[in-house]
């Protein structure tokens, strides 16, 4: 196993860490900005019609988003540093190299991401019971007009939760090293497209094959706007099976996509 780091260097451990939460700041700052200056700057004129809210984000809110996600991103740097350590124990079932075939890399990421997305959805849930919601979720919440920079803006006791879970998969499916990478990138480029408030999927993109199991800006929208729908993260499977996804998605989605006049 691949020695990484001395758990018995106390600065070695810090400088790594501090390492961790800059990489892991800087990657939600890149991806909230690009789609940032796509969807707000230089496609302002071609998708503004397609802005899901109408209500106004205070001037605060914007900065508070990155506060928060500046505290989560910490969170997630420590649970990188632990899943480090579980690594170099060996308790992990990460590797490297060819061990498995590319059919089994794509299999395994797939089946991280569909288990990520049912802890998720039960989690959610949980999240939005009264008692709990106002300790644990509503930091979230306070983002009732979304935008790319809500998407990592979380109490510490969410991003905590929240951060258990690539530690937790990792110890049950092998992954390529590569695929765990991507997979941490998918999570981030998809929160972000999740939160954009301008609905990026072509017109019909509902009813698509495909599209109608996908969840985009619209389809998490409607969850800040109403709270108690749409508690899915990737896919809407368990929104359907649960009749938890919210009957107006169909309708606000061909409204936002129908083409400009």
């Amino acid at each position: 196993m691949m020695q990484l780091l001395d758990f018995f260097d106390g600065l070695a451990v810090l400088l790594f860490v501090i390492s961790l939460w800059v990489i892991v700041f800087l990657r939600y700052v890149l991806v909230a900005g690009i789609f940032s200056l796509v969807f707000y700057v230089f496609f302002k004129k071609r998708y503004l019609h397609r802005k899901i809210s109408t209500r106004l984000r205070s001037s605060s809110q914007h900065w508070k988003e990155i506060a928060w996600s500046c505290c989560t991103s910490l969170i997630f740097a420590l649970s990188g540093l632990g899943l480090v350590w579980l690594w170099q124990k060996g308790y992990t079932k990460v590797y490297i190299g060819n061990t498995h075939s590319i059919l089994f890399t794509v299999g395994s990421l797939f089946l991280a991401v569909l288990l990520h997305e049912t802890y998720y959805y039960w989690l959610h849930r949980w999240m939005h019971r009264p008692k709990v919601y106002r300790w644990v979720h509503k930091v979230h919440h306070d983002s009732i007009v979304t935008s790319p920079w809500t998407a990592f803006s979380f109490h510490p006791l969410e991003s905590l939760l929240q951060a258990v879970v690539v530690p937790l998969l990792v110890l049950i499916i092998p992954m390529h090293l590569y695929a765990l990478v991507f997979l941490l990138i998918f999570m981030t480029v998809s929160a972000t497209i999740n939160h954009l408030d301008v609905e990026i999927y072509p017109q019909h993109f509902e009813q698509h094959w495909l599209g109608k199991w996908l969840i985009g800006a619209t389809h998490h929208s409607l969850h800040h706007a109403k709270f108690i729908e749409n508690y899915g993260l990737y896919f809407t499977f368990w929104d359907k099976w649960m009749n938890t996804e919210s009957s107006d998605f169909e309708r606000v989605f061909q409204e936002k996509t129908r083409p400009k006049d």
